[in-house]
């Protein structure tokens, strides 16, 4: 296999379904081995499988991006396997939408809790092997609800953190050859889109359409999108972009 990540290693958590499974897929088909971390054990199996007879290097480790540790050793395990640890996309999420004054306690700690302490534990594991490398790339993914969106507080607070985490990395570790940005992906089609439309009680089709009709480009985002700009970020020849946010939604986000 051969390609811009040739004999590169990428990381990604929860890369089992949806946008990092479209990442991570991405990456593979460049060449680049990939780690993946899920709490989904079945989907992870999948991938798993479903990489290796594309014949891709990967690593896959059920673990949760909130426990520090189990995130420390699965980055260890996948370092050891692979040789290198050189991109790092910090992509797991999940969602407990609801109106504030309906938004439990367990619905605003869990999304904080994945989102940010997650992209946390991820970036202080892995930034050691890159920091002793002088050569690291980490995106995180935030999204257009971090401008602010109805009924996701939690979440858009978490996706605006993240905004806030990956320009102060990029401060921190940029001299060490480690650049740090974020892609902030709009209506993508999901499984976590799906859950939205089962929130709103509407179908999936009907939310796609309602979507279109708000996006310039006149159609909606697949994770291959998403894919293409974590691939820009993670190229080597992006070392002087740093701490930079790039919207991919279709249209302008302000």
């Amino acid at each position: 296999m051969s390609g811009r990540f040739e004999n590169r290693a990428a990381f990604v958590t929860g890369g089992s379904r949806g946008i990092g499974k479209g990442i991570a897929l991405s990456l593979a088909e460049e060449g680049a081995k990939i780690g993946i971390i899920d709490v989904n054990e079945e989907a992870l199996k999948e991938v798993e499988s479903e990489f290796r007879e594309k014949g891709y290097e990967i690593f896959c480790k059920v673990a949760d991006v909130v426990d520090y540790e189990q995130v420390d050793t699965a980055i260890k395990e996948a370092f050891n396997r692979f040789g290198s640890l050189d991109i790092l996309v910090n992509n797991a999420g999940v969602i407990r939408d609801n109106m504030l004054f309906k938004m439990k306690d367990e619905d605003w700690d869990t999304v904080m809790n994945v989102h940010l302490k997650g992209a946390f534990n991820a970036v202080r594991a892995a930034q050691r092997i890159m920091v002793e490398n002088k050569y690291g790339r980490i995106i995180n993914i935030s999204s257009t609800s971090a401008l602010g969106n109805r009924g996701q507080a939690n979440y858009a607070t978490a996706k605006a953190g993240l905004q806030g985490f990956t320009k102060t990395l990029a401060i921190e570790l940029g001299k060490f050859g480690i650049t740090t940005n974020a892609v902030a992906p709009g209506f993508i089609e999901t499984e976590m889109t799906k859950e939205t439309a089962t929130r709103i009680g509407i179908s999936f089709e009907d939310l796609v359409e309602a979507s279109i009709n708000k996006i310039p480009v006149g159609r909606s985002g697949k994770p291959e999108d998403i894919a293409n700009a974590v691939a820009f970020f993670a190229d080597e020849r992006s070392s002087f972009v740093n701490g930079q946010v790039i919207y991919v939604a279709g249209g302008p986000k302000n």
